[in-house]
């Protein structure tokens, strides 16, 4: 079975919105992962923002993008996909809110093509865990970290 490749993913976020000072501390805490992301390698960045109640994430920019920004996805499984620009493709989407974390969704690494199970966990204001799988527990888990 091949290796998952999180170490190689490229990903990051954007903050769109700041919510009210009255909001719920339940709220503020979901919405403490959207924003824009460094990801572990390749100096990827992932824009996370909401998505209805679940949250999205878009890949912004990363080193290989930086050298051609018309780079598209020519690894998706799916042929009639390979035409899309990495630049602004949604990888990350499909999540439910839990207990102070993201769980049940996905995310898309277009070094391979393939998609995984995620969980993101806040893990200090700055810092998000993502964790994805093939199936548990071939899981690897990312540090990424808000760009200011």
């Amino acid at each position: 079975m091949k290796p998952v490749k999180f170490a190689s993913l490229t990903l990051a976020a954007t903050l769109l919105s700041a919510l009210p000072a009255t909001a719920p501390a339940s709220a503020a805490e979901g919405d403490s992962v959207l924003g824009t992301w460094r990801a572990a390698s390749k100096n990827g960045v992932i824009e996370i923002s909401r998505c209805g109640t679940s949250i999205c994430g878009k890949l912004m920019n990363s080193d290989l993008i930086r050298t051609n920004p018309e780079l598209l996805d020519v690894h998706n499984k799916d042929e009639a996909k390979r035409t899309r620009k990495l630049k602004g493709l949604q990888i990350l989407g499909g999540f439910e809110r839990d207990d102070g974390k993201w769980t049940g969704g996905s995310i898309y690494n277009p070094e391979d093509g393939g998609t995984y199970k995620a969980t993101i966990t806040p893990a200090g204001p700055d810092t998000l865990k993502l964790k994805g799988c093939i199936v548990w527990p071939l899981c690897k888990t990312q540090t990424w970290t808000r760009m200011k």
